[in-house]
């Protein structure tokens, strides 16, 4: 079933027809728990081997010769991931919007005698995401690995800012998300062969005030990344194709973000961005679907967050950032 029909994607006035119940979908909860018991039997020898692999030991591939595209690579994480690639033995495109930090992550990689190339890209633009990828095969060969790294980090709520300049970070950080992904993961599908990493946030978990835009776009990546590996999955792509989501906390990279961040009195985990990259490129290594960059409790604080009341996520929330207004909020029994 296909749902890419026009009335979709173009308007004609008059054209809504609403549904009425002899539309309504067949439903019987004991015909979906019933098939749901059945799968789970059929499928226990797969829940034993992916237990296997996610706690005990998990096989993993080489990447040695594979050639890697990190957009945003010419400083911090990004830089950071691109050096980690390089050491794996990957070909390494460095695409940025900061040309000279792209030359100069490619001159680093160089010296370590492997193979890069800085790339000078806007990816929300899609005129330069396509003359990108020509450049890139042109001078490297087909991407194999995909890093959607690029993103823009600000501190404003929902109305602060100009319009063009929400825009920009929509497009900047969930936009171009799909213009890589579109503009590369034809290429990968006919060599059957490829990787596709979307930085997203631990803000793609949970939203905080004052970071209106950013986690609107850190949600849309977490759910675009789950959706395309469902994608991958259900036509029978995933063996030879795989889609991960990393979920960085706080990454000290920009020193106005860490000086910012203590002003603040944030209390939170920090990584440098060399433990980082390493961390990723190893789950990418074992086929990972999922990085949560932080310790056990981070990730299990993360995964449990959804479930807490929400009184007791603003406490946590406030504790966090340290935001002392807020804190004093809740302490008085204001919210």
């Amino acid at each position: 079933m296909s749902i890419g029909s026009d009335v979709y994607y173009t308007h004609k006035d008059g054209a809504y027809v609403a549904a009425d119940e002899g539309d309504f979908l067949p439903f019987s909860w004991f015909e979906v728990v019933s098939k749901v018991l059945l799968q789970v039997v059929l499928n226990i020898p797969s829940f034993v081997k992916d237990f296997i692999h996610a706690y005990i030991w998990a096989p993993k591939k080489s990447i040695s010769g594979c050639v890697a595209l990190v957009s945003g690579g010419g400083n911090g994480f990004g830089r950071a991931l691109c050096l980690s690639f390089a050491q794996e033995g990957c070909k390494v495109a460095v695409a940025d919007i900061d040309e000279k930090g792209a030359i100069r992550t490619a001159s680093e990689i160089r010296k370590l005698g492997m193979q890069a190339v800085a790339f000078y890209v806007d990816v929300s633009d899609l005129k330069s995401v396509r003359q990108l990828r020509k450049e890139v095969e042109l001078k490297l060969g087909y991407v194999d690995i995909l890093v959607n790294n690029a993103g823009l980090l600000v501190d404003a709520k929902i109305s602060d800012g100009a319009d063009e300049d929400v825009r920009r970070i929509i497009d900047v950080n969930l936009t171009s998300h799909y213009w890589m992904i579109r503009e590369f993961k034809p290429a990968m599908i006919k060599r059957n062969s490829g990787h596709i990493v979307g930085i997203s946030s631990i803000l793609g978990f949970y939203g905080t005030f004052r970071t209106n835009s950013y986690c609107a776009t850190k949600f849309g990546v977490r759910g675009m990344m789950e959706s395309l590996n469902e994608e991958l999955y259900f036509n029978g792509q995933d063996e030879k194709l795989f889609a991960t989501c990393v979920y960085p906390s706080l990454i000290a990279t920009r020193k106005d973000l860490m000086k910012t961040a203590k002003d603040m009195g944030i209390l939170m985990e920090t990584m440098y961005p060399e433990q980082a990259a390493s961390i990723v490129v190893k789950g990418i290594l074992q086929n990972k679907r999922e990085i949560i960059l932080g310790s056990f409790l981070v990730r299990l604080v993360i995964k449990l967050y959804v479930f807490l009341p929400i009184r007791l996520r603003h406490i946590t929330t406030s504790c966090i950032i340290g935001d002392a207004s807020r804190s004093s909020r809740l302490t008085n029994g204001v919210e």
